[in-house]
């Protein structure tokens, strides 16, 4: 479908790991957090941009409970 793994919760699709990477899902209230850091939508291919997949920041990737809480997010709760 993208090139890379889905992960879900509960039977949520809340993110995807592709080369490399790890992308939430991202909706009005989360997306800017995301762009304040200067990450990039999901683009699994030259033609094709998931605009409301962003890359998560480094610096969440390494901290357990900043993590789990933006994948909570991801996963529809509200921030």
């Amino acid at each position: 479908m993208f090139g890379g793994f889905g992960l879900y919760c509960n039977g949520v699709f809340f993110g995807i790991i592709a080369d490399g990477s790890v992308y939430f899902k991202t909706n009005a209230s989360t997306v800017e957090a995301y762009k304040e850091r200067g990450m990039q939508p999901f683009k699994p291919s030259a033609k094709q941009t998931l605009k409301n997949y962003y890359e998560v920041p480094e610096e969440v990737l390494e901290d357990d409970e900043e993590l789990a809480e933006w994948a909570r997010y991801a996963g529809g709760d509200v921030p």
